[in-house]
Order: structure tokens, then C-alpha cells, then sequence
């Protein structure tokens, strides 16, 4: 992170006393309650700029890459792994062999813009923790991890086309809804533990209020928890995760060392407004939607480039070369889709943060805690409309703030 900038604070010219070092301790109140600095401000841009122009550049090599491997490469690759015995006669192992490559190139393709957003990017704005090696094995790590669910998650889908012909798309929809439970569960007891360093927090009176703002919300807590990221990077970070049985709370280390037990709770509050308003369930529903609309269209597509001119589709004849087709087509859709999801996130979110605000009537610590994120985080408060629109699951800290000014009269709406 850089170092505090010398320019005034709002409203103070230079000529004004300088406060005493304790007032601007990086953690003291006042340093808690300052809004940003004009250099912190124009930093955070910086930053949000260089991230924003890496997820558009993703985000076209994606559907670029998939495009050229679907309409190019699919035929002629199938071709060629149909030249091996076993994998001529066995159609499901070359379909693995097939999404392997696919998978595979799609790495080797992708990885200079994720080392460069990754470790470059984070660590030119002070944000990265990592050495180059550790970055790469925990990289190495997550291509593994989501090589395997992918190749599984298309070639389960591809049975579906086999097996339940034109009706492929409505069971697809129903075991997205069951893989995305499954995945809710095990995210905080299997999946996250594989990165971060997980255990019971040691600090049982900041548990004990964190529970008590849970009484009465029919939400059941298994445990709170010290989340290590602090070996990855600095920023600060906490989330309600898992479902049934495995719902725990998980407070970043990174969060728990410079913020206040009151910022704490606040934050976990808009957590809990989450479950209030029940919208874990919703974004299932609305998942099956997406997913059952994305199949259903995906199918016609389909049956298209398959059957061409010929009005019958034979779903079970569907060619192995059709599977980077299908991956091309659902990524075109989703990420078509992007900003209606987008949409909802921020409605839900601001819905948390009424929550947050209204059932612990912290409003200094909300204020305090959302200011210190956006420093931490290096998070541009008030961002271009059209990146909030187009790639932002979360309103913008500088509207969060306006929430609790406008409940609290008399305040600036300086960040």
C-alpha cells in the first residue's frame, strides 16, 4: 500500500494546524471515520481502471478463444482423436480427451492476462502479499480444482443431451439447481480450506455478539471463523458462507486487524440481512432460470449447426465435436447476461445494507467501516456508470454512504 498522503483533508487548507500524530494513526478514530484523501481517491481509479480494462480483455479472450475452438478447431480436433483406436470406439472418453484440450489450451492462452491481473497488477498497486511462486502454486491450484469441475460439469451435460434427447435443457436447469447446493455446502469445509488457513476464532466475546445480532433471524451459525488471507494479500474481506450444517461465518484476518469489533458487526449484519431477505434462495431460483433459458437456446443453436438444413435432430447422434460449441454458446449467454444479474446483486445488497443499518443503528461504524474498505481495498467509491452497470455485483461505497447520510441529516457525503 502506499504511504498517506500529505494533501489536507477536506475543507482544511494548508495553512490550517496540523493534527497530532495519534489523530492520524493508520488505525486510530479519526484515521477510521477520514474520508479519502484526493491522492487516495485517484489511486483507487487507477487501480479500478487497470482492473476494469483486464476484465474486458478476459472476457474477450473468453468467447474469442471458445468462438475459434467451436467454429475452426472442434471438427478437424475430433478428426484427429477419432485417428486413436480407443478413443474412435469409446465416444465419452473422447469427449473428455476433447474438453481437456479445450481446457487446457484455454489455460495456456489465458495465462499471461491472469499473471499480469493477479500478481503484476495487485503488486504494482501494493495489494498482493505473494511471492511470484507462491502466486503460481496457488494459481496452479485453482486451474486444477476448476479444470476438474468443468470437464465433469460439460460432460455430465453432454450425457443429458445423450440420454434425455430434446428435454436435455430441463433436466440440465435441475442439476445446475443441484450442483449449486452442493457446492453452497462444501464451499467453507472443503473448498475454501484448500487456500486459506481456516480455524475457530479465538476471540469469544466478538463471537458472542455476532451471535446475539443472529437471535431471533431463524439463521443457525455452526461457528465464526479466522479466515487467512492475509498470506495472499491485504485486502479485507468477510462472508456468510455455506448451507444447512455447514453456514459459518468467515472474518478475513486481514478485516479482524484493522477493524473495530462495532465495524465488525456491522458488516456482519448486512450479512444477516441476506439470509432476512432470503436471497440466497432467490439467486437459486434465479439460477435455474438462467440456466434452463441458456440450455433452452443453447439446444436450438444446437440443433442448427448439427442438423443444418434437416428438420429433425437426433439428440443421442449429438458429435463430440459439438462440445466446444455448447461451452462457446452458454459463455456468450452469460456473459450477455452479466449485467441483469449484476442488477439483482445491487438490489439485494442494498437491501442488506438497510438491514445492517436499521437493526444495529451503528451508523458511525457503517460509515467508518465502508471508508476504511474503500482505503484497504483501494476501491474507487464512485466508479463510471457503465462499469457498475456492465460488471459490478455491488453498489458503489459512495452510494453505500449516501444510505446512511440519508437516515442521518447533517452529515457530509465526503468519502
Amino acid at each position: 500500500m502506499t504511504s498517506p498522503s500529505t494533501d489536507p483533508p477536506p475543507g482544511q487548507s494548508p495553512d490550517s494546524p496540523a493534527t497530532s500524530p495519534a489523530e492520524t494513526a493508520p488505525d486510530s478514530p479519526v484515521d477510521r471515520a477520514r474520508p479519502m484523501t484526493p491522492a487516495e481517491r485517484a489511486e483507487a481509479k487507477r487501480y479500478g481502471r487497470c482492473d476494469l480494462a483486464c476484465t474486458i480483455v478476459d472476457k474477450l479472450v473468453d468467447v474469442a478463444y471458445l468462438g475459434v475452438m467451436a467454429l475452426v478447431v472442434a471438427r478437424p480436433l475430433d478428426a484427429w482423436l477419432c485417428g486413436f483406436s480407443r478413443l474412435e470406439a469409446g465416444r465419452s472418453l473422447r469427449l473428455l480427451a476433447m474438453l481437456a484440450i479445450v481446457f487446457g489450451l484455454h489455460v495456456v492462452v489465458s495465462f499471461p492476462l491472469s499473471w499480469y491481473s493477479g500478481h503484476v497488477l495487485e503488486h504494482r498497486f501494493g495489494l498482493s502479499n505473494q511471492t511470484f511462486l507462491a502466486w503460481l502454486r496457488r494459481y496452479a491450484k485453482r486451474v486444477v480444482l476448476a479444470g476438474g469441475f468443468s470437464i465433469a460439469m460439460f460432460w455430465g451435460l453432454f450425457w443429458l443431451i445423450w440420454m434425455t434427447g430434446p428435454y436435455w435443457w430441463i433436466a440440465g436447469a435441475g442439476a445446475f439447481f443441484v450442483v449449486s447446493v452442493l457446492l453452497g455446502r462444501l464451499l467453507p469445509v472443503v473448498i475454501l480450506p484448500l487456500f486459506y488457513k481456516i480455524e475457530r476464532l479465538a476471540e469469544p466475546e466478538l463471537g458472542d455478539r455476532l451471535a446475539r445480532l443472529a437471535e431471533g433471524t431463524g439463521i443457525s451459525i455452526e461457528g465464526v471463523y479466522r479466515l487467512g488471507l492475509s498470506e495472499e494479500t491485504v485486502k479485507a474481506n468477510a462472508m456468510l458462507s455455506g448451507l444447512g450444517h455447514t453456514r459459518r461465518v468467515l472474518l478475513g484476518d486481514t478485516l479482524l486487524a484493522r477493524f473495530t469489533p462495532d465495524e465488525i458487526e456491522v458488516i456482519f449484519a448486512h450479512e444477516i440481512g441476506h439470509h432476512v431477505h432470503r436471497h440466497l434462495h432467490k439467486m437459486l431460483v434465479l439460477g435455474v432460470l438462467y440456466g434452463g433459458a441458456g440450455f433452452f437456446l443453447c439446444d436450438r443453436l444446437l440443433a442448427a449447426w448439427v442438423a443444418g438444413p434437416r428438420t429433425t435432430f437426433d439428440h443421442s447422434e449429438t458429435p463430440v465435436a459439438a462440445a466446444p460449441l455448447v461451452m462457446f454458446l452458454l459463455a456468450v449467454f452469460f456473459t450477455v447476461l452479466e449485467p441483469v444479474q449484476n442488477a439483482v446483486s445491487r438490489r439485494f445488497e442494498r437491501q442488506s445494507d438497510r438491514y445492517a443499518l436499521e437493526h444495529t443503528g451503528a451508523r458511525a461504524a457503517y460509515r467508518s467501516a465502508f471508508r476504511k474498505l474503500a482505503r484497504v481495498n483501494k476501491a474507487d467509491p464512485d466508479p463510471h456508470w457503465l462499469d457498475v452497470f456492465l460488471f459490478q455485483g455491488h453498489p458503489p461505497i459512495a452510494e453505500r454512504l449516501a444510505l446512511a447520510e440519508e437516515e442521518s441529516p447533517g452529515h457530509g457525503r465526503a468519502i
